[in-house]
């Protein structure tokens, strides 16, 4: 069966949006920055990876957001983009490894609950990724100290113009709203 492939812009210059019409992921986003992290986990980021002039994949529940680098055009990447995608798609080839996800979540740990870490992590999981999913992007807690939220900024996030307007307005007025012991938000 064919896929649907809808194509957006995001606020960041150096990404597209791909938006398909099937589930990729049952929640949540995942990121490839290289092309071995891709090769481990993702054969639809390792095929996306190839495609000369990319620098960065994410993919959603529903949607990949695609990065490229200082070679690449839009012109041409996108229509080896969306030939990839199409392809592998329509032969329902795996889009991810979860066995491999499943290990690199265990190694990160365990997310924490009643902790400030865990009510910073509950805020971003239920309103801001989804929020910033729609521009094609996702932020996740890398950590909480010393009252310093530390965030990776991934996808369409990733070198956005706007980011650090939503970073500091957005995203640090939120969490500070709702945790008093967060002072500052910063990406790493």
């Amino acid at each position: 069966m064919s896929v649907n492939i809808q194509l957006e812009w995001t606020p960041n210059p150096s990404t597209l949006k791909y938006v398909v019409d099937r589930r990729l992921l049952a929640g949540g986003a995942v990121n490839f920055t290289n092309p071995e992290d891709a090769q481990a986990k993702s054969p639809l980021a390792r095929k996306l990876m190839d495609v000369r002039g990319v620098t960065a994949v994410m993919i959603g529940t529903n949607f990949v957001t695609v990065t490229k680098g200082e070679e690449g055009e839009w012109d041409e990447l996108n229509d080896e983009v969306m030939s990839a995608l199409d392809t592998h798609l329509t032969a329902n080839e795996p889009v991810v490894d979860e066995a491999a996800l499943a290990a690199a979540r265990e190694a990160a740990g365990p997310s924490g609950g009643g902790t400030v870490e865990g009510r910073i992590q509950d805020i971003l999981d239920n309103e801001i990724r989804p929020a910033v999913a729609m521009d094609g992007g996702d932020i996740t807690l890398d950590r909480f100290e010393d009252g310093i939220v530390y965030l990776h900024m991934k996808g369409a996030c990733a070198g956005c113009p706007s980011s650090t307007a939503t970073l500091k307005m957005g995203i640090e007025g939120r969490l500070r709203e709702m945790i008093p012991e967060v002072l500052e938000v910063v990406s790493v």
